[in-house]
């Protein structure tokens, strides 16, 4: 998705294209597990080996994220959007949601945080992704302190079940950060350059000016729907108009059709 900034959270893509080898083994983070997906049955069509994802693998709507754990528009995607696509769509089976890990922000705490949400218990990986969008300026403020992150990180670790020594023994995992690393020269072989970016049913849902305003732009033309073109914004009634827009398209329940969860 092409930069979008400002008011109303619009979309802002850092283009950083990001020298891994540049990255320090400073990765404070814990080794041991897994990491794979929560999702139910195999994947879609529009997966890849070593996805994560979380709702029905027949979901009518596959909607992939390329986001990073140091990146604070992410965060508010996670903390503000997220909710709702969740209980909306991919608990009633009408999404299926991909995520992407990329090291965007700050390479570091990210590179760190990941490595944390695949040292978890298999079904914890999206938990830890979720504390880590949480607690993004306490990490923050950590990394900047003579102390470092080290604690914050440590402290998610343990709402996971993990030991100080499983927790010490991935400081030294150079695979694990290998792997991190991998996924985020995928992503940029993928052609993304900024998170948070999203493909819906295979095409990147970007963003470019039409007529002075900035919109949504859609496997090749700007993304119309009832007629009009949709602002190229982050909030919670823009995205239930797109995933509302696309499931009705590809005939399942809209969200309007679906109560949602207290």
């Amino acid at each position: 998705m092409s930069a979008a900034n400002g008011e109303n959270k619009r979309m802002n893509i850092t283009r950083r294209a990001l020298a891994l080898t540049s990255i320090a083994s400073a990765a404070l983070l814990v080794a041991c597990g897994g990491g794979g997906s929560s999702s139910s049955g195999g994947g879609t069509q529009f997966e890849r080996a070593g996805d994560r994802a979380l709702g029905s693998a027949s979901a009518p709507v596959t909607v992939i994220e390329y986001a990073s754990t140091s990146c604070p528009h992410c965060a508010d995607f996670h903390e503000e959007v997220y909710p709702a696509i969740e209980s909306r769509y991919i608990d009633t089976g009408q999404v299926r949601f991909v995520f992407r890990e990329m090291l965007t922000g700050e390479p570091r705490l990210a590179q760190a945080g990941f490595m944390l949400a695949r040292c978890a218990p298999e079904n914890r990986y999206f938990d830890v992704i979720g504390l880590l969008f949480n607690q993004q300026q306490s990490i923050f403020q950590a990394a900047g302190s003579p102390s470092g992150a080290r604690n914050e990180f440590w402290n998610i670790a343990q709402t996971v079940g993990m030991t100080r020594d499983q927790f010490n023994e991935c400081i030294t995992n150079a695979e694990l950060r290998e792997a991190v690393n991998g996924a985020h020269n995928q992503a940029i072989e993928d052609g993304i350059d900024g998170t948070p970016r999203f493909i819906i049913n295979g095409h990147v849902l970007d963003a470019d000016r039409t007529g002075g305003q900035l919109v949504y732009y859609w496997n090749g033309g700007p993304l119309m729907i009832n007629g009009e073109t949709v602002p190229a914004t982050v909030d919670e009634e823009t995205f239930i108009r797109i995933l509302d827009h696309f499931v009705a398209e590809t005939g399942g329940a809209t969200a309007a059709e679906t109560p949602a969860e207290d």
